[in-house]
């Protein structure tokens, strides 16, 4: 088994996570996985990332299939005794412009932005190391989406108390309504890809209390984080920010040094802490 540390992120053979990826190949001190669906694109990405002078590796995964994660768990504990950095960074969204009814296009975004990366979590938490680093990519789009929630909504998001189950539920509430043609009746905004990132933000607040309670003294730290409006496939070429400076967040918050205590928890963009 390897001493070595290692860092996944996960979506990441281009835009932000490629440029995650290139971040901590030149600041982390470990091996870093490139992971994406497709062997053969994540394998291109590495290509490129070498003809930069960069080492990462790669390891297939696709968040919305169970046994890819399970695979790529199984690697990580028999290769490395465990995890040290975790970058939830897959993610997809619908072009405005896109014809797909809404009710389907609600049910695609949450499956893979949120139920996807809570399986992910819920197979690659357990092997985080002590001083392990966790950032799921959300969005300030949570926060405006969450804004538009009505007053019930809101108070049921922002509750210190709630549980992963109840947030589930909600996930699945929302989906439901968008099929019954009822969400805004039901007091929800008209963004699926909002909705979902507030799941993503929230599932992030729950998760560090859950490691509180269960390994209080590891120093792990774990955060939401909005990368800010990036040139992407999925932003468009309009886009105020490079990959590169969209990764600059989540790649500070993947490297908080040992004996760090915040942030944790906690919603940040721009390397501060942002108000839920």
């Amino acid at each position: 088994m390897s001493s070595t540390k290692v860092a996944v992120v996960t979506g990441s053979n281009k835009g932000i996570g490629l440029a995650i990826v290139r971040a901590l190949c030149k600041q982390f001190s470990g091996d870093v996985y490139l992971t994406a669906r497709d062997p053969e694109r994540g394998k291109a990405a590495v290509t490129q990332l070498s003809g930069e002078g960069l080492k990462p590796l790669f390891h297939q995964l696709d968040i919305t299939n169970l046994k890819s994660i399970e695979t790529l768990r199984d690697f990580l504990k028999e290769k490395y005794g465990g995890l040290d950095v975790l970058v939830n960074n897959a993610g997809i969204a619908f072009k405005v412009q896109d014809a797909t009814p809404f009710a389907v296009q609600a049910e695609v975004t949450m499956k893979t932005n949120f139920t996807a990366t809570r399986n992910a979590c819920r197979e690659l938490l357990p092997l985080l190391k002590p001083n392990g680093r966790v950032v799921n990519v959300s969005s300030m789009v949570s926060v405006s989406a969450l804004s538009k929630c009505n007053q019930n909504l809101q108070q049921k998001f922002r509750s210190e108390t709630i549980t992963e189950e109840e947030l589930v539920k909600l996930m699945e509430k929302f989906v439901e309504d968008t099929k019954k043609g009822v969400h805004e009746k039901e007091g929800w905004p008209s963004t699926a890809y909002g909705v979902s990132k507030i799941g993503v933000t929230v599932l992030s607040r729950i998760q560090a209390r859950l490691l509180n309670e269960t390994r209080k003294n590891d120093g792990i730290l774990l955060n939401a984080c909005c990368p800010g409006w990036v040139r992407t496939d999925m932003a468009g070429p309009r886009a105020t920010k490079s990959p590169d400076e969209g990764a600059e967040t989540p790649t500070y918050l993947a490297l908080l040094p040992p004996g760090a205590t915040e942030p944790h928890g906690q919603f940040v963009s721009e390397k501060k802490v942002q108000k839920w």
